[in-house]
């Protein structure tokens, strides 16, 4: 299902239901994560003491909405596709997270075509256009930053044409060294981390950002996914 970071450039373009018409595949599988209440340490060494600084953070999803996102996906491998696998799909959800976010940090907007919707990519155009350096910096979430993820939404519909459908609200937390004035980013938590200098301290926030994709199910259509929602908390909504 979710093969090759290298097949990103291969789409499947369609006549359009709405704004959302292409579809790219989802990136190839990193370290899971259970569902549930979870604590995810990073380590960070300084080589003048040789102590470790940690970070940890706890992620408890609502109970309700974990158990209602787990009814649609035995949904979905029962009527849609016997192959699907939620943990797959989240595996690859985090490397495109960490792929787009990287290229929407540095305005390659051109790149962003075939994998995000067309009215999507408008919005984050115009939105992104505001923002200071240092905010579109904090964008990117580079892989081994991303502290924990989890489906938020799942929805089935179907279309006039009986065209099936599927979306699945990814959320995310993610670490940035970016350097943003607190007031930016009102309500966001900040993380002191000494690196090697007891007096120089390296400011760590964690982020959150939400990404949204959709994926056709109708029978003879490729098992392609288009990201239609993009939000990064206080920077863009």
């Amino acid at each position: 299902m979710l093969r090759s970071v290298s097949r990103l450039s291969r789409f499947c373009v369609r006549s359009p239901l709405c704004p959302l018409s292409r579809v790219p595949h989802v990136w190839p599988p990193v370290t899971r994560q259970p569902p549930g209440p979870l604590a995810v340490t990073r380590g960070y060494s300084s080589q003048n003491t040789g102590s470790d600084n940690k970070v940890v953070v706890v992620g408890v999803p609502n109970p309700i909405i974990w158990f209602r996102t787990r009814i649609y996906f035995f949904l979905i491998r029962t009527y849609l596709d016997r192959d699907f696998s939620i943990e797959e799909f989240t595996d690859g959800a985090k490397q495109a997270f960490s792929f787009v976010s990287r290229l929407l940090s540095q305005c390659k907007y051109d790149a962003l075509e075939n994998l995000v919707a067309g009215e999507m990519l408008k919005e984050l155009k115009e939105k992104c256009s505001v923002l200071s350096d240092n905010c579109r910096k904090a964008l990117a979430a580079e892989s081994d930053e991303i502290m924990y993820s989890f489906p938020g939404d799942v929805a089935i519909h179907y279309d006039d044409d009986g065209r099936k459908f599927v979306r699945i609200l990814m959320r995310f937390w993610y670490l940035s060294y970016a350097d943003i004035p607190d007031e930016e980013l009102d309500g966001t938590k900040v993380f002191q981390v000494v690196m090697g200098d007891e007096n120089a301290k390296d400011s760590k926030r964690i982020l959150t950002a939400n990404y949204e994709f959709l994926r056709e199910f109708t029978q003879g259509v490729k098992p392609d996914w288009i990201i239609t929602r993009i939000e990064h908390s206080k920077l863009i909504e």
